[in-house]
Formats: C-alpha cells, structure tokens, sequence
C-alpha cells in the first residue's frame, strides 16, 4: 500500500463529510471563516479517530459496529435533513417577504457533532483493514496513516463549507430545501450501502 492509496482512501471516506460540509455552507452562507475551519475540524477529527478506534478494537468488535453503523448513520442524518427542509417550508409558509430575506440560520456544536459522527462511524472498518494491511507494510505509521486520513477530510469539507456558503448566498430561498434533500440522500446512500 502506497502513501496515494491512504489518501485516496482519506479522499473516499471524506465524500459524506464534504457533501454534508456543502449543506452547512448553504445554511449558514453568512458563516465566519473560524467557523468553517471548526467544522472541517470537527469532520476531519472524527475521520481519523474512526479509524484508530477501529485499529484499537479489533475486528469483532468492528464487524459488531459495522452492522448498525448504517443505521445509526441513516438515522442522524434523516433527522437533520427532515429539521433542516421542516424549518425551510415553514419560513417560505410564512410568507414571501421572510422567504426572500430568510432569518440567518446559526449551526450549533451539537449539529456539527452529530453531523461529524453520522459521516465517520465508516472509517471503523477502514482502522481494520489497514490493520490487516500493517503486515503487508503501511507507507507511514498506522498514526500517521489516520492523521493522512484527516488532512484529506479537512481540506475536502473546509472546501465544501466555503464552496456551500457561496451556492447558499446565490439560492438562499431554496438552500435549506436543497441541503436538507441532501443530507436525506446520504443518509440513505450510507443505508443501502451497508443493507446491500
């Protein structure tokens, strides 16, 4: 295994936490720039913690995790997505005027949490396979290999965040619709995956 090939994988996990990261951008298109750091922080932490804690806990324990994994996924981000459209229609409800000058929406730390949990409990099974990969020979320490990991997700969500906030400044009537469909479809691509 290459030093290319973890990245690409760091690239691969990374793709749910990005897209996510373009919802939050969305959302909140008024977004300071500490705070776009602190989300792709907050993506990137959990993306390479996932996989150490994998490595730690072994196969059994994993494989255990890995069969709700999808579940608990599906079940955050339908959560989020279905609050984040029911806030949308309710303000384009309440009428033309608040639809076209929507109330800034503010994401909190117990939303970014979530969000960065429900895109990372995948990078468990990856702590797995660069253990079994370790005998083989890893390009970098399995540390090393988990912290590639999170550089990759935090500059693909930072990416996404600052690319979120400018397509949510454009379409600021519509963003939380379509950021909210978003997150539903992740949930359910993470769900079909693991079902399949």
């Amino acid at each position: 295994m290459s030093i290319w090939e973890i990245v690409l994988i760091g690239a691969a996990l990374a793709m749910d936490a990005t897209a996510v990261a373009i919802t939050d951008g969305m959302k909140e298109p008024k977004m300071r720039p500490y705070k776009a750091c602190a989300i792709a922080g907050a993506f990137s932490l959990f993306q390479a913690a996932m996989p150490l804690l994998g490595y730690g806990l072994g196969v059994l324990f994993t494989a255990f995790i890995g069969q709700f994994a999808p579940v608990v996924s599906f079940c955050i981000l339908a959560l989020l997505g279905g609050k984040m459209l029911f806030d949308c229609i309710l303000q384009l409800r309440a009428g033309r005027g608040a639809a076209l000058h929507p109330r800034p929406k503010q994401i909190g730390l117990l939303e970014i949490g979530a969000q960065a949990v429900a895109t990372s409990i995948d990078a468990l099974a990856v702590g797995v396979t660069l253990r079994a990969a370790e005998g083989n020979g890893l390009p970098l320490t399995f540390d090393l290999c988990a912290l590639t990991i999170g550089g990759v997700t935090f500059v693909l969500a930072l990416a996404g965040v600052l690319f979120g906030r400018r397509a949510g400044a454009l379409f600021a009537e519509r963003s939380g619709i379509l950021g909210g469909t978003v997150l539903l479809l992740i949930g359910v691509k993470i769900l079909l995956e693991g079902v399949l």
